[in-house]
């Protein structure tokens, strides 16, 4: 039996969500892959980032949003170290 390795089926998933181009599709894949707290979860960080991305503080973010200040504090090093949100976030505009 082949074994896969857990990297090339990390790039198999990426693989696979970069090939979907209609919501419908991305919402059937992950209905499959994630529990509703899953996704609930990650539309949460998402929108977290957008709202740093904004110039709102901590304070302003937990009142609008159902985040930890731990979690916050994940995304915001997200925001200023990473590149994910902040090149398809700025996309959006």
């Amino acid at each position: 039996m082949c074994q896969t390795g857990k990297q090339e089926k990390i790039d198999a998933l990426f693989d696979l969500i970069a090939g979907i181009d209609n919501p419908e599709d991305c919402r059937a894949l992950f209905a499959d892959l994630c529990t509703v707290k899953e996704i609930e979860n990650m539309a949460e960080r998402v929108f977290a980032a957008s709202l740093l991305m904004e110039g709102k503080t901590y304070n302003q973010i937990m009142s609008e949003s159902d985040i930890s200040s731990a979690t916050l504090s994940r995304v915001s090093r997200c925001v200023q170290y990473g590149s994910g949100y902040s090149r398809l976030l700025k996309k959006e505009e």
